[in-house]
């Protein structure tokens, strides 16, 4: 098993180098210049040609594009990412402080959307046809079909606007104040698992109703064995292999979400602040977090290949299989 994870965490090295290099190219394709974005328009104004020049030239951006995509490569090797042209502070430090809040938005809409979803989806099977069923399909259809910036708007008009139960915008650190900080999370972690809780109560569903078919559950129920064991052992168990694998493919549609929803409730995360950075030309900055958020996409699908692996053997067996008959 182990072998197993080493071998798919390298095949993440030139997966990670192709990303990087496709980010920074794409980039460089995009309208505008760095030195733009360092510089006010009155100082772009105040300098000759011969001074951008040489400004460029110092920075090194008159250099290949390849030439500067190694040296940005080398100086990332060595932990240095840079310097944030719309801050001025390193980009270490704004990842270390933006990363942990975007990291504790996304596990808490991860959890929710999880508990919510998986209960909904096996009371739906459980009541197969009952007015429940009908209700937890049109809750199925209405949460994946509405965006979720949209659910995002119409939350903070109701929960924050009128009934005003929670923040509309923002957020505090969980060290200093738990409880308050809890209350800027509500409302943006239902907004970005909603779609999530949807998706995964169908799933639950169909698959729950899968396993119900099976033979061996026919044979549990001819035994006499409870309904409450039928479908604890055999049905839910044998069904949660495709769920657990559907809830890791969906958690860097989290982060991606996350982008947004944080833009919704100004909630100060790194998702947020790529917008920024996006909008202000920081394109260090944006080229940084978008190798994060790659990175979490791509170990989030080593994470659904290990873990369907462990529950069915025959996955990895069978791959070592070919390989030895090829």
């Amino acid at each position: 098993m182990l072998k197993y994870f080493f071998q798919r965490m390298l095949l993440l090295i030139p997966m990670v180098i192709v990303i990087s290099l496709l980010a920074f190219i794409g980039l460089e394709l995009t309208p505008g210049d760095p030195l733009t974005a360092m510089l006010s328009p009155d100082q772009m104004s105040s300098m000759t040609t011969e001074e951008l020049d040489a400004m460029r030239e110092s920075l090194g951006l008159n250099d290949p594009m390849l030439i500067r995509y190694g040296r940005w490569v080398i100086n990332l090797l060595k932990g240095d990412l840079g310097i944030s042209v719309m801050s001025g502070s390193p980009i270490k430090d704004i990842i270390k402080n933006l990363l942990p809040a975007t990291i504790i938005l996304t596990m808490v809409a991860l959890v929710v959307s999880t508990l919510i979803g998986l209960i909904l989806g096996i009371f739906a099977a459980i009541k197969q046809n009952s007015i429940v069923d009908y209700l937890s399909s049109v809750l199925g259809v209405l949460g994946i079909s509405i965006p979720q910036f949209f659910i995002g708007i119409l939350a903070i008009l109701f929960f924050a606007v009128r009934l005003q139960w929670f923040p509309a915008q923002g957020r505090t650190d969980i060290g200093l104040n738990f409880w308050q900080s809890l209350k800027y999370l509500v409302l943006p972690s239902f907004s970005l698992g909603i779609t999530l809780t949807a998706a995964l109560m169908r799933h639950t569903r169909n698959s729950m109703l899968d396993v119900l078919n099976k033979d061996y559950v026919k044979t549990a129920r001819a035994k006499g064995l409870p309904e409450w064991k039928v479908y604890t052992f055999h049905v839910f168990r044998n069904a949660m292999m495709p769920i657990s694998v559907m809830i890791l493919l969906r958690l860097p549609m989290l982060i991606g979400g996350a982008v947004v929803i944080e833009q919704v409730f100004g909630y100060a995360g790194i998702g947020n602040r790529l917008l920024t950075a996006i909008n202000a030309s920081d394109y260090q900055l944006v080229l940084i977090i978008i190798l994060l958020l790659s990175i979490v996409a791509l170990f989030a699908s080593v994470l659904i290949d290990l873990f369907t692996a462990v529950l069915d053997p025959r996955v990895r067996l069978g791959s070592s299989k070919n390989q030895g008959g090829a």
